[in-house]
């Protein structure tokens, strides 16, 4: 066993499919990594529930099997932290047990509660004090469908909670939320960083069913000793309660300064920068989260199907031998005017459209599989540019874009991206670990053991695509021609549904 001079970092990132746990080191070097899976449930049409019990389980067995593996003094644990799936909805009871499942952030029952959100509070304001659209996905409206369907448990939390913050619960017992997390309830006042006294009181919810508000690299507790029992870590480690999974992310890619971009793809996608302020947008495209850091925001435009529509498009086509990145790459940009809508499970930003549906358009004889392939591509960089285009009109300070997750890692893709951002991308090496690393930095920084100067110098750039001049004018035309695609198509969506 490695003896405790050296002190490290323990990163939990509490995801959809399963717990990832990571170490890091002093200098941020990431020394082992365990993963344990967990199921999600889906009782009815809509509806998406994990048990949080689940999630603990995944909790003590990564730990144990990282502490092994690396033979790590638990005593040289500075730090827990977490990153941690957003939305959700953990109802505990008065024993510390949870009442029901959880309802995650993909479950889309609460559609009438949202719409009583509305109802009581109204759009805008919901929008400029919350940062967010009302909608299903969110945890207002599911604390109140609980309210509505299954009033015993309603009656019996007392406190709702979000994923990562039962973990905190059970390591620490105290009951904590952060800024990023709370940031996507519709009861944060963004501004105040508080919780909003005004929409509780309008929709009945009292605040003392709510967890205690702190900033991402906040302490809020150490590890009791019954949790010591359950996670083999040492008992008074002090424990981070870390940030939601996309503010995590933002800081793991050293977006830290206030203009500093990145964007993600994975099956989704999402475009985020770091403001100084919260950044609404008049005509409502993009959404704004709390930041990891204590003093930023994350303003951005999520769309739904971006590696999953390129996933779909590549199961379909590749049925014999042709490399469709390849066979891509060899057409012109633009596709012989061939455009791919990716709207395959409606579209979040910049549309807000749940009835939106995929397209291609302007197919002719000439196009074959390698054109419908680089369309793919192209669809989601044109959903992702107008996103770009959104924030720069409330942020036009962005001077590169960071590139992360499972996409980042085609040439292809970052220099169509590029070309319509108008700005160069530039691949990092964290690919998939900048959440944890995020979790890791933001517990770090918590503990005095980083500074969070240490997330920007870390982001190390392994590829760049830099605009090319000739076809940035070609996308800037296509663009235009994309969105008015979409609002051509738009009354045809409500007709088909």
């Amino acid at each position: 066993m490695i003896p405790p001079t050296h002190t490290y970092i323990l990163a939990h990132d509490l995801g959809t499919t399963g717990n990832k746990a990571a170490l890091f080191d002093e200098a941020g070097r990431q020394v082992g990594s365990a993963f344990a899976g967990y199921p999600t449930a889906y009782p009815h049409p809509n509806w998406a529930e994990q048990e949080p019990d689940d999630w603990w389980q995944a909790v003590c067995v990564t730990t144990r099997q990282l502490l092994a593996e690396t033979g790590v003094a638990p005593s040289a644990i500075a730090a827990v932290g977490f990153s941690g799936q957003m939305m959700g909805c953990v109802a505990l009871g008065a024993d510390g047990a949870p009442l029901r499942s959880c309802i995650i952030w993909a479950d889309q029952r609460a559609q009438e509660e949202g719409a009583f959100l509305v109802e009581r509070c109204g759009e805008d304001a919901i929008y400029n004090t919350c940062g967010h659209l009302p909608s299903p996905a969110y945890s207002a409206p599911k604390i109140l469908w609980l309210r509505n369907h299954q009033p015993e448990i309603y009656a019996q939390a007392v406190c709702f909670l979000q994923p990562k913050d039962y973990i905190a619960y059970r390591l620490t017992g105290n009951l904590v939320t952060d800024y990023s997390d709370a940031s996507g309830t519709l009861l944060f006042n963004l501004a105040t960083r508080d919780w909003e006294a005004d929409f509780l009181a309008r929709l009945d919810i009292p605040v003392e069913k709510l967890p205690a508000l702190h900033p991402s690299n906040a302490v809020v507790g150490q590890v009791t000793a019954t949790a010591a029992d359950a996670t083999g870590l040492a008992p008074g480690t002090p424990v981070v309660i870390g940030a939601g999974d996309g503010s995590a992310a933002g800081v793991g890619a050293g977006v830290i300064d206030a203009g500093d971009a990145y964007c993600n793809i994975g099956s989704s996608a999402w475009v985020s920068i770091a403001a100084d302020a919260p950044l609404p947008d008049p005509l409502h495209r993009t959404i704004t989260f709390h930041h990891a850091h204590p003093e930023r925001y994350a303003p951005m435009g999520v769309m739904q199907a971006a590696g999953g529509a390129r996933q779909w498009t590549w199961n379909l086509l590749a049925q014999d031998a042709l490399d469709l990145d390849a066979a891509a790459a060899a057409v012109a940009p633009g596709s012989d005017n061939l455009l791919f809508l990716p709207y395959f499970i409606g579209e979040r930003s910049p549309y807000w459209n749940p009835l939106a549906r995929g397209a291609l358009v302007g197919l002719t004889m000439n196009h074959g599989k390698a054109e419908i392939a680089r369309a793919t591509l192209e669809g989601v960089a044109f959903n992702l540019g107008l996103i770009v285009n959104a924030l720069r009109e409330q942020a036009p300070a962005m001077r590169a874009m960071r590139f992360i997750g499972g996409g980042s890692r085609g040439p292809l893709w970052r220099q169509i991206l590029a070309d319509i951002f108008q700005m160069p991308v530039q691949t990092l090496a964290l690919q998939g670990d900048a959440t944890s690393w995020g979790a890791a930095v933001t517990a770090g920084v918590g503990v005095g053991l980083y500074d969070w100067s240490i997330a920007t110098e870390s982001a190390a750039i392994i590829a760049a695509a830099e605009p090319n001049p000739a076809t940035m004018a070609r996308y800037a035309e296509l663009l235009d021609l994309y969105a008015a695609t979409y609002r051509a198509l738009e009354p045809i969506y409500a007709r088909l549904a």
